[in-house]
């Protein structure tokens, strides 16, 4: 109520967006998209007319267009209320993590942050010589020769991995330019910064990818007062995740988040 008093001081409110998981426009476990972020997103611009917002991320990526997605939505709020956005990383704002990351006007990482991987990969599995080896035909009808393009049931053709290289690096460059967007002058010069490689804390501070080591509450207080006041906002979780409830697609969507994570020793 004190902040709709007239003539009396209110006190600063901060909200605090948690992005936590890997980046998938599949809703399973605990993943970020943009269609289940989008209302937690727009509730901690719009509510309470906060002074900031906090994005506390924990995120090794995932898909680029959701993070491009995510990403570009904060921004848009963020310019339309003139909110500023502070980013805090936990372990890791790394690929698509640190493509949410950067659309922060700050970035504050622990020093044991990890940060960078700015780049772009593409996995799969080929099951050609399993299949034949177990007496397995694969039958494929396609209109339009491409129609079947890496289907790991067959050999991997050279064409195939190369008009899938063409898309990568247009993917690779998009993110290069985001980040310049948003980084500009702060990146250090002298250091290709956009070969897929990652830091660790200081180091991701000297190359200009953050602004400092810093944690979220000091820092809020630092910049709005001791009595500033932090709301939480975090994409719901499903029903049945919430209780523990674990179906075949869940596993596997906890075994691929895993995965991600491990690239980076985490």
């Amino acid at each position: 109520m004190k902040r709709w008093i007239p003539f009396l001081k209110s006190v600063p409110v901060v909200s605090v967006l948690r992005l936590e998981g890997t980046i998938s426009s599949v809703t399973r476990g605990q993943t970020l998209n943009d269609t289940g972020l989008a209302s937690t997103i727009e509730r901690a611009f719009r509510r309470r007319k906060p002074d900031a917002v906090a994005l506390v991320i924990n995120s090794p990526g995932g898909s680029p267009a959701q993070s491009s997605l995510i990403a570009a939505r904060i921004r848009r709020l963020a310019d339309e209320k003139k909110i500023p956005v502070f980013a805090f990383v936990e372990d890791v704002a790394a690929s698509g993590g640190y493509w949410l990351a950067s659309a922060a006007d700050e970035i504050w990482l622990d020093a044991s942050s990890i940060v960078g991987s700015i780049g772009v990969i593409s996995s799969n599995f080929g099951f050609s010589e399993f299949i034949e080896r177990h007496g397995v035909e694969r039958r494929v009808h396609t209109a339009g020769k491409s129609k079947s393009t890496l289907d790991p049931f067959q050999p991997e053709k050279a064409a195939d991995v190369k008009r899938l290289r063409a898309i990568l690096e247009q993917m690779h460059v998009t993110f290069i330019d985001q980040v310049k967007k948003r980084r500009g002058d702060r990146l250090a010069e002298g250091t290709d910064l956009f070969t897929g490689e990652f830091w660790i804390g200081q180091t991701g501070v000297d190359l200009g990818l953050a602004d400092g080591i810093g944690h979220l509450v000091p820092k809020m207080k630092e910049r709005f007062g001791d009595k500033v006041k932090l709301v939480p906002y975090s994409q719901k979780r499903p029903l049945l995740a919430r209780f523990g409830v674990q179906i075949m697609g869940d596993v596997l969507a906890v075994t691929e988040e895993r995965a991600l994570f491990a690239r980076y020793g985490l």
